[in-house]
Protein backbone atom coordinates (compact mmCIF):
# COMPACT_ATOMS: atom_id res chain seq x y z
CA UNK A 1 0.00 0.00 0.00
CA UNK A 2 1.37 3.40 -1.01
CA UNK A 3 0.85 6.46 1.22
CA UNK A 4 0.24 9.80 -0.48
CA UNK A 5 -0.36 13.34 0.71
CA UNK A 6 -3.32 15.28 -0.64
CA UNK A 7 -5.28 18.47 0.05
CA UNK A 8 -9.06 18.38 0.36
CA UNK A 9 -11.91 20.51 1.78
CA UNK A 10 -14.11 19.34 4.63
CA UNK A 11 -17.08 21.18 6.15
CA UNK A 12 -17.51 20.86 9.93
CA UNK A 13 -19.71 22.38 12.61
CA UNK A 14 -18.00 23.23 15.90
CA UNK A 15 -19.10 25.07 19.00
CA UNK A 16 -16.38 27.62 19.75
CA UNK A 17 -16.05 28.65 23.40
CA UNK A 18 -15.03 32.29 23.20
CA UNK A 19 -13.49 34.11 26.21
CA UNK A 20 -16.67 36.21 26.45
CA UNK A 21 -18.86 33.09 26.58
CA UNK A 22 -16.62 31.56 29.26
CA UNK A 23 -16.96 34.76 31.27
CA UNK A 24 -20.76 34.74 30.95
CA UNK A 25 -20.93 31.11 32.09
CA UNK A 26 -18.61 31.81 35.03
CA UNK A 27 -20.67 34.85 36.09
CA UNK A 28 -23.88 32.82 35.94
CA UNK A 29 -22.41 30.30 38.38
CA UNK A 30 -21.18 32.93 40.84
CA UNK A 31 -22.97 33.56 44.11
CA UNK A 32 -23.84 37.12 45.16
CA UNK A 33 -20.70 37.42 47.30
CA UNK A 34 -18.44 35.98 44.58
CA UNK A 35 -19.90 38.30 41.95
CA UNK A 36 -19.46 41.30 44.22
CA UNK A 37 -15.77 40.46 44.67
CA UNK A 38 -15.37 39.86 40.94
CA UNK A 39 -16.90 43.25 40.10
CA UNK A 40 -14.57 45.02 42.54
CA UNK A 41 -11.60 43.33 40.85
CA UNK A 42 -12.80 44.34 37.38
CA UNK A 43 -13.32 47.93 38.52
CA UNK A 44 -9.67 48.09 39.51
CA UNK A 45 -8.36 46.48 36.32
CA UNK A 46 -10.63 47.96 33.62
CA UNK A 47 -10.57 51.79 33.22
CA UNK A 48 -13.71 51.69 31.06
CA UNK A 49 -15.80 50.51 34.02
CA UNK A 50 -17.17 52.87 36.61
CA UNK A 51 -19.90 52.87 39.21
CA UNK A 52 -23.14 54.61 38.35
CA UNK A 53 -23.91 57.16 41.02
CA UNK A 54 -27.58 57.95 41.79
CA UNK A 55 -27.09 61.71 41.47
CA UNK A 56 -25.55 61.56 37.99
CA UNK A 57 -28.91 61.86 36.23
CA UNK A 58 -29.75 65.04 38.16
CA UNK A 59 -26.59 66.90 37.13
CA UNK A 60 -25.94 65.52 33.66
CA UNK A 61 -25.09 68.88 32.12
CA UNK A 62 -22.31 70.00 34.53
CA UNK A 63 -20.87 66.50 34.60
CA UNK A 64 -20.55 66.40 30.81
CA UNK A 65 -18.69 69.74 30.74
CA UNK A 66 -16.39 68.50 33.46
CA UNK A 67 -15.77 65.33 31.48
CA UNK A 68 -14.76 67.41 28.42
CA UNK A 69 -12.10 69.14 30.53
CA UNK A 70 -10.97 65.78 31.89
CA UNK A 71 -10.55 64.44 28.36
CA UNK A 72 -8.21 67.28 27.41
CA UNK A 73 -6.17 66.81 30.60
CA UNK A 74 -5.93 63.08 30.21
CA UNK A 75 -4.89 63.25 26.53
CA UNK A 76 -2.23 65.77 27.45
CA UNK A 77 -1.09 63.53 30.29
CA UNK A 78 -0.94 60.53 27.96
CA UNK A 79 1.17 62.39 25.39
CA UNK A 80 3.55 63.75 28.02
CA UNK A 81 4.96 60.60 29.70
CA UNK A 82 7.43 62.51 31.92
CA UNK A 83 4.74 64.08 34.05
CA UNK A 84 4.20 62.31 37.36
CA UNK A 85 0.63 62.53 38.57
CA UNK A 86 -0.13 62.26 42.27
CA UNK A 87 -3.64 62.93 43.63
CA UNK A 88 -3.58 65.88 46.01
CA UNK A 89 -4.70 65.64 49.63
CA UNK A 90 -5.17 61.90 49.41
CA UNK A 91 -5.33 60.20 52.77
CA UNK A 92 -4.09 56.64 52.89
CA UNK A 93 -6.78 54.47 54.40
CA UNK A 94 -5.64 51.30 56.14
CA UNK A 95 -6.01 48.11 54.15
CA UNK A 96 -8.81 45.76 55.17
CA UNK A 97 -6.15 43.07 55.47
CA UNK A 98 -4.97 44.85 58.62
CA UNK A 99 -8.25 43.87 60.29
CA UNK A 100 -8.38 40.25 59.14
CA UNK A 101 -7.76 37.39 61.52
CA UNK A 102 -8.10 33.64 61.40
CA UNK A 103 -8.25 30.72 63.74
CA UNK A 104 -4.84 29.07 64.33
CA UNK A 105 -4.27 25.70 62.72
CA UNK A 106 -3.91 22.55 64.80
CA UNK A 107 -0.13 22.64 64.40
CA UNK A 108 0.16 26.31 65.36
CA UNK A 109 -2.03 25.64 68.40
CA UNK A 110 0.15 22.70 69.52
CA UNK A 111 3.42 24.54 68.82
CA UNK A 112 2.22 27.46 70.96
CA UNK A 113 1.44 25.13 73.88
CA UNK A 114 4.79 23.37 73.43
CA UNK A 115 6.71 26.65 73.80
CA UNK A 116 4.73 27.46 76.95
CA UNK A 117 5.26 24.00 78.46
CA UNK A 118 9.01 23.62 78.01
CA UNK A 119 12.13 25.69 77.42
CA UNK A 120 14.52 22.74 77.13
CA UNK A 121 16.11 22.56 73.70
CA UNK A 122 15.91 18.75 73.54
CA UNK A 123 12.22 18.78 74.44
CA UNK A 124 11.49 21.39 71.78
CA UNK A 125 13.31 19.44 69.06
CA UNK A 126 11.47 16.21 69.92
CA UNK A 127 8.18 18.08 70.36
CA UNK A 128 8.45 19.78 66.97
CA UNK A 129 9.16 16.41 65.35
CA UNK A 130 6.19 14.72 67.03
CA UNK A 131 3.78 17.57 66.29
CA UNK A 132 4.86 17.50 62.66
CA UNK A 133 3.91 13.80 62.61
CA UNK A 134 0.35 14.39 63.83
CA UNK A 135 -2.33 14.25 61.12
CA UNK A 136 -5.19 16.74 60.82
CA UNK A 137 -7.52 14.48 62.84
CA UNK A 138 -5.11 14.64 65.80
CA UNK A 139 -3.46 11.18 65.65
CA UNK A 140 0.28 10.49 65.81
CA UNK A 141 1.34 8.78 62.59
CA UNK A 142 4.87 7.68 63.42
CA UNK A 143 6.43 4.99 65.62
CA UNK A 144 8.28 6.30 68.68
CA UNK A 145 11.27 4.04 68.00
CA UNK A 146 11.62 5.69 64.59
CA UNK A 147 11.58 9.13 66.23
CA UNK A 148 14.24 8.08 68.71
CA UNK A 149 16.38 6.63 65.93
CA UNK A 150 16.08 9.65 63.65
CA UNK A 151 16.80 12.18 66.41
CA UNK A 152 19.36 9.92 68.16
CA UNK A 153 17.72 10.35 71.57
CA UNK A 154 16.60 7.75 74.17
CA UNK A 155 13.15 6.24 73.60
CA UNK A 156 12.23 7.17 77.17
CA UNK A 157 12.78 10.85 76.37
CA UNK A 158 10.50 10.62 73.32
CA UNK A 159 7.77 8.98 75.43
CA UNK A 160 8.13 11.73 78.04
CA UNK A 161 7.67 14.50 75.46
CA UNK A 162 4.72 12.64 73.90
CA UNK A 163 3.00 12.50 77.30
CA UNK A 164 3.45 16.27 77.55
CA UNK A 165 1.88 16.79 74.10
CA UNK A 166 -0.99 14.46 75.01
CA UNK A 167 -1.85 16.82 77.85
CA UNK A 168 -2.40 19.65 75.37
CA UNK A 169 -5.71 20.90 74.03
CA UNK A 170 -7.70 19.55 72.17
CA UNK A 171 -7.99 16.62 74.56
CA UNK A 172 -7.08 13.33 72.92
CA UNK A 173 -4.53 14.81 70.53
CA UNK A 174 -1.33 12.80 69.99
CA UNK A 175 -3.04 9.44 70.49
CA UNK A 176 -1.82 6.50 68.42
CA UNK A 177 -5.20 4.80 68.03
CA UNK A 178 -8.89 5.34 68.79
CA UNK A 179 -8.81 3.53 72.15
CA UNK A 180 -5.95 5.65 73.47
CA UNK A 181 -7.68 8.83 72.23
CA UNK A 182 -10.95 8.04 74.04
CA UNK A 183 -9.23 6.90 77.24
CA UNK A 184 -7.21 10.12 77.34
CA UNK A 185 -10.44 12.13 77.18
CA UNK A 186 -12.07 10.04 79.93
CA UNK A 187 -9.07 10.67 82.18
CA UNK A 188 -9.24 14.40 81.52
CA UNK A 189 -12.96 14.56 82.36
CA UNK A 190 -12.51 12.27 85.40
CA UNK A 191 -15.00 9.79 83.91
CA UNK A 192 -12.67 6.82 83.61
CA UNK A 193 -13.87 3.53 85.15
CA UNK A 194 -13.23 -0.16 84.58
CA UNK A 195 -16.40 -0.80 82.52
CA UNK A 196 -15.72 2.11 80.13
CA UNK A 197 -12.08 1.04 79.79
CA UNK A 198 -13.03 -2.55 78.91
CA UNK A 199 -15.62 -1.46 76.37
CA UNK A 200 -13.18 0.95 74.70
CA UNK A 201 -10.34 -1.56 74.64
CA UNK A 202 -12.23 -4.71 73.63
CA UNK A 203 -15.78 -3.98 72.43
CA UNK A 204 -15.68 -0.91 70.15
CA UNK A 205 -16.84 -2.89 67.13
CA UNK A 206 -19.85 -4.22 69.07
CA UNK A 207 -20.57 -0.68 70.27
CA UNK A 208 -20.48 0.64 66.69
CA UNK A 209 -23.01 -2.03 65.68
CA UNK A 210 -25.18 -1.37 68.78
CA UNK A 211 -24.74 -4.95 70.03
CA UNK A 212 -25.30 -3.97 73.65
CA UNK A 213 -26.62 -7.41 74.66
CA UNK A 214 -23.38 -9.00 73.52
CA UNK A 215 -21.32 -6.49 75.53
CA UNK A 216 -23.51 -7.02 78.61
CA UNK A 217 -23.07 -10.79 78.41
CA UNK A 218 -19.30 -10.50 77.90
CA UNK A 219 -18.92 -8.19 80.93
CA UNK A 220 -21.64 -9.89 83.03
CA UNK A 221 -23.39 -6.62 83.82
CA UNK A 222 -26.96 -5.35 83.25
CA UNK A 223 -27.68 -4.04 79.76
CA UNK A 224 -28.94 -0.70 81.07
CA UNK A 225 -25.52 -0.14 82.69
CA UNK A 226 -23.85 -0.89 79.35
CA UNK A 227 -26.14 1.61 77.69
CA UNK A 228 -25.26 4.36 80.21
CA UNK A 229 -21.53 3.79 79.66
CA UNK A 230 -21.96 3.69 75.88
CA UNK A 231 -23.88 6.97 76.01
CA UNK A 232 -20.90 8.48 77.81
CA UNK A 233 -18.43 7.13 75.23
CA UNK A 234 -20.49 8.56 72.39
CA UNK A 235 -20.02 12.06 73.85
CA UNK A 236 -16.26 11.83 73.28
CA UNK A 237 -14.54 13.17 70.17
CA UNK A 238 -12.94 10.44 68.01
CA UNK A 239 -11.15 13.04 65.84
CA UNK A 240 -10.14 15.90 68.15
CA UNK A 241 -7.80 17.52 65.62
CA UNK A 242 -10.72 18.51 63.39
CA UNK A 243 -11.65 21.15 65.95
CA UNK A 244 -8.84 23.20 64.39
CA UNK A 245 -9.35 22.13 60.81
CA UNK A 246 -10.02 24.67 58.06
CA UNK A 247 -12.88 22.40 56.95
CA UNK A 248 -14.75 23.35 60.11
CA UNK A 249 -14.73 27.12 59.58
CA UNK A 250 -17.97 29.05 59.88
CA UNK A 251 -19.47 29.96 56.52
CA UNK A 252 -21.65 33.02 56.11
CA UNK A 253 -24.42 32.76 53.51
CA UNK A 254 -25.99 35.70 51.75
CA UNK A 255 -29.27 34.91 49.93
CA UNK A 256 -29.10 35.37 46.17
CA UNK A 257 -32.89 35.50 45.87
CA UNK A 258 -35.63 36.68 48.23
CA UNK A 259 -39.21 35.42 48.13
CA UNK A 260 -41.89 37.43 49.92
CA UNK A 261 -45.64 37.07 50.00
CA UNK A 262 -47.36 40.34 49.09
CA UNK A 263 -51.17 40.49 49.05
CA UNK A 264 -51.45 36.73 48.65
CA UNK A 265 -48.89 36.45 45.83
CA UNK A 266 -45.25 35.41 46.04
CA UNK A 267 -42.83 38.04 44.76
CA UNK A 268 -39.32 37.03 43.64
CA UNK A 269 -36.51 39.55 44.17
CA UNK A 270 -32.96 38.93 42.92
CA UNK A 271 -30.44 40.19 45.47
CA UNK A 272 -28.32 42.55 43.39
CA UNK A 273 -28.04 45.32 45.98
CA UNK A 274 -24.64 44.15 47.21
CA UNK A 275 -22.74 45.02 44.07
CA UNK A 276 -22.61 48.39 42.29
CA UNK A 277 -24.38 49.36 39.08
CA UNK A 278 -21.78 49.44 36.30
CA UNK A 279 -21.63 51.77 33.32
CA UNK A 280 -19.02 52.46 30.64
CA UNK A 281 -16.76 55.37 31.58
CA UNK A 282 -17.61 58.19 29.14
CA UNK A 283 -14.23 59.86 29.62
CA UNK A 284 -12.28 56.90 28.27
CA UNK A 285 -14.95 56.24 25.67
CA UNK A 286 -14.52 59.76 24.24
CA UNK A 287 -10.77 59.48 24.39
CA UNK A 288 -10.96 56.35 22.28
CA UNK A 289 -13.29 57.91 19.70
CA UNK A 290 -11.85 61.44 19.51
CA UNK A 291 -8.10 60.95 19.70
CA UNK A 292 -5.96 59.54 16.87
CA UNK A 293 -2.61 59.94 18.61
CA UNK A 294 -2.59 56.42 20.05
CA UNK A 295 -0.38 53.69 18.73
CA UNK A 296 -2.02 50.61 17.29
CA UNK A 297 -1.19 48.60 20.42
CA UNK A 298 -2.63 51.26 22.72
CA UNK A 299 -5.77 51.59 20.61
CA UNK A 300 -6.26 47.81 20.54
CA UNK A 301 -5.80 47.69 24.32
CA UNK A 302 -8.46 50.36 24.84
CA UNK A 303 -10.86 48.72 22.38
CA UNK A 304 -10.44 45.37 24.12
CA UNK A 305 -11.05 46.93 27.52
CA UNK A 306 -14.19 48.73 26.30
CA UNK A 307 -15.51 45.51 24.73
CA UNK A 308 -14.78 43.64 27.94
CA UNK A 309 -16.62 46.28 29.98
CA UNK A 310 -19.70 46.13 27.74
CA UNK A 311 -19.72 42.34 27.81
CA UNK A 312 -19.38 42.26 31.60
CA UNK A 313 -22.38 44.58 32.03
CA UNK A 314 -24.44 42.44 29.66
CA UNK A 315 -23.36 39.21 31.39
CA UNK A 316 -24.38 40.55 34.80
CA UNK A 317 -27.79 41.57 33.45
CA UNK A 318 -28.19 38.20 31.74
CA UNK A 319 -27.34 36.46 35.03
CA UNK A 320 -29.95 38.53 36.85
CA UNK A 321 -32.68 37.72 34.32
CA UNK A 322 -31.82 34.00 34.19
CA UNK A 323 -31.69 33.72 37.96
CA UNK A 324 -35.04 35.53 38.23
CA UNK A 325 -36.74 33.27 35.66
CA UNK A 326 -35.39 30.08 37.25
CA UNK A 327 -36.37 31.20 40.77
CA UNK A 328 -39.79 32.34 39.54
CA UNK A 329 -40.40 28.93 37.96
CA UNK A 330 -39.37 27.09 41.14
CA UNK A 331 -41.60 29.31 43.28
CA UNK A 332 -44.58 28.74 41.00
CA UNK A 333 -44.11 24.97 41.14
CA UNK A 334 -43.39 24.78 44.89
CA UNK A 335 -46.07 27.20 46.07
CA UNK A 336 -47.62 24.60 48.40
CA UNK A 337 -44.23 24.05 50.04
CA UNK A 338 -43.90 27.80 50.65
CA UNK A 339 -47.41 27.86 52.14
CA UNK A 340 -47.45 24.67 54.22
CA UNK A 341 -43.95 23.23 54.60
CA UNK A 342 -41.74 20.38 53.41
CA UNK A 343 -44.50 17.77 53.49
CA UNK A 344 -45.95 19.48 50.41
CA UNK A 345 -42.71 19.53 48.41
CA UNK A 346 -43.29 18.41 44.81
CA UNK A 347 -40.91 16.29 42.77
CA UNK A 348 -38.88 18.49 40.45
CA UNK A 349 -35.99 18.07 38.02
CA UNK A 350 -33.82 20.37 35.92
CA UNK A 351 -35.61 19.49 32.69
CA UNK A 352 -39.00 20.71 33.95
CA UNK A 353 -37.59 24.11 34.95
CA UNK A 354 -35.52 24.33 31.76
CA UNK A 355 -38.64 23.78 29.64
CA UNK A 356 -40.58 26.39 31.62
CA UNK A 357 -37.79 28.98 31.29
CA UNK A 358 -36.90 27.92 27.72
CA UNK A 359 -33.19 27.36 28.37
CA UNK A 360 -30.89 24.34 28.41
CA UNK A 361 -30.73 22.11 31.50
CA UNK A 362 -27.06 23.01 31.98
CA UNK A 363 -28.06 26.68 32.27
CA UNK A 364 -30.53 25.85 35.04
CA UNK A 365 -27.85 23.78 36.77
CA UNK A 366 -25.37 26.68 36.64
CA UNK A 367 -27.99 29.19 37.76
CA UNK A 368 -28.79 27.12 40.86
CA UNK A 369 -25.21 26.22 41.79
CA UNK A 370 -24.06 27.81 45.07
CA UNK A 371 -27.19 29.98 45.14
CA UNK A 372 -29.47 30.40 48.15
CA UNK A 373 -33.06 31.58 48.39
CA UNK A 374 -34.68 33.17 51.44
CA UNK A 375 -38.30 32.01 51.75
CA UNK A 376 -41.07 32.18 54.38
CA UNK A 377 -40.08 28.58 55.24
CA UNK A 378 -36.41 29.49 55.78
CA UNK A 379 -33.14 29.72 53.87
CA UNK A 380 -32.51 26.98 51.30
CA UNK A 381 -30.07 26.21 48.54
CA UNK A 382 -31.85 26.43 45.20
CA UNK A 383 -30.85 22.85 44.42
CA UNK A 384 -32.80 21.79 47.53
CA UNK A 385 -36.02 22.11 45.52
CA UNK A 386 -34.93 19.45 43.04
CA UNK A 387 -35.78 15.94 44.20
CA UNK A 388 -36.97 12.63 42.81
CA UNK A 389 -40.55 11.47 43.13
CA UNK A 390 -42.06 8.31 44.60
CA UNK A 391 -45.33 6.86 43.36
CA UNK A 392 -48.32 7.34 45.62
CA UNK A 393 -51.73 5.69 45.46
CA UNK A 394 -53.12 8.87 43.97
CA UNK A 395 -52.45 10.28 40.53
CA UNK A 396 -49.38 12.29 41.52
CA UNK A 397 -45.90 11.57 42.83
CA UNK A 398 -44.55 12.56 46.24
CA UNK A 399 -41.15 14.23 46.68
CA UNK A 400 -38.44 12.19 48.37
CA UNK A 401 -37.78 15.15 50.68
CA UNK A 402 -41.42 15.09 51.76
CA UNK A 403 -41.14 11.36 52.51
CA UNK A 404 -37.94 11.89 54.51
CA UNK A 405 -39.74 14.50 56.59
CA UNK A 406 -42.58 12.05 57.30
CA UNK A 407 -40.05 9.35 58.17
CA UNK A 408 -38.31 11.69 60.60
CA UNK A 409 -41.60 12.57 62.29
CA UNK A 410 -42.55 8.88 62.61
CA UNK A 411 -39.22 7.98 64.24
CA UNK A 412 -39.21 11.01 66.54
CA UNK A 413 -42.59 9.98 67.98
CA UNK A 414 -41.82 6.26 68.36
CA UNK A 415 -41.48 4.45 71.71
CA UNK A 416 -37.70 4.34 72.28
CA UNK A 417 -38.03 1.08 74.23
CA UNK A 418 -39.71 -0.48 71.18
CA UNK A 419 -38.36 1.35 68.12
CA UNK A 420 -40.03 0.76 64.79
CA UNK A 421 -38.43 -1.48 62.19
CA UNK A 422 -37.95 -0.31 58.60
CA UNK A 423 -40.72 -2.73 57.56
CA UNK A 424 -43.12 -1.22 60.11
CA UNK A 425 -42.30 2.31 58.90
CA UNK A 426 -42.90 1.20 55.31
CA UNK A 427 -46.37 -0.06 56.28
CA UNK A 428 -47.17 3.19 58.10
CA UNK A 429 -46.22 5.21 55.02
CA UNK A 430 -48.40 2.96 52.85
CA UNK A 431 -51.32 3.81 55.12
CA UNK A 432 -50.67 7.45 54.18
CA UNK A 433 -50.86 6.57 50.50
CA UNK A 434 -47.11 6.31 49.79
CA UNK A 435 -45.81 3.12 48.19
CA UNK A 436 -42.29 2.66 49.48
CA UNK A 437 -40.30 -0.52 50.17
CA UNK A 438 -38.40 -1.45 53.31
CA UNK A 439 -35.11 -1.03 51.45
CA UNK A 440 -36.02 2.50 50.41
CA UNK A 441 -36.91 3.34 54.02
CA UNK A 442 -33.50 2.05 55.11
CA UNK A 443 -31.81 4.07 52.36
CA UNK A 444 -33.58 7.31 53.34
CA UNK A 445 -32.91 6.66 57.02
CA UNK A 446 -29.17 6.22 56.38
CA UNK A 447 -29.04 9.35 54.22
CA UNK A 448 -30.56 11.28 57.13
CA UNK A 449 -28.07 9.84 59.62
CA UNK A 450 -30.75 8.04 61.65
CA UNK A 451 -29.44 4.87 63.37
CA UNK A 452 -30.91 1.42 62.86
CA UNK A 453 -33.72 -0.02 64.97
CA UNK A 454 -31.29 -1.78 67.31
CA UNK A 455 -29.17 1.33 67.77
CA UNK A 456 -32.25 3.44 68.65
CA UNK A 457 -33.48 1.04 71.31
CA UNK A 458 -33.35 2.33 74.90
CA UNK A 459 -33.29 -0.12 77.84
Amino acid sequence: MRLTQDVFLEQQQKLMMTPELRQAIAILQMSTIELSEYIEQELQENPFLEVKEPEESLESEPVNRENDNKIEDMVEYYNDRDIEYTPANREESPSLENFLTRRPSLYEHLEFQLRLSSKEEDDLVIGHYLIGSIDRTGYLCIDLNEVASNLKVPIGKVEEVLQMIQSFHPHGVGARDLSECLLMQLRYYNKEDSIATQIIQHHMEDLARAKLNKIAQALSIPINQVQDVCDLIRTLDPKPGLQYSSYDEVKYIMPDVFVEKVEGEYVVIVNDLNFPRLIVNNVYKRILHQNDNFSQDAKKYLEDKMGSAIWLIRSIEQRRMTLYKVARSIVDIQTEFLDKGVEYMKPLNLRKVAEAVDVHESTVSRATTNKYIQTPQGLFELKYFFSTGVESYGSSKVSSKSIKHMLEEIISSEDSSKPLSDEAISKMLKQKGIRISRRTVAKYRQEMGIPSTMARKRY
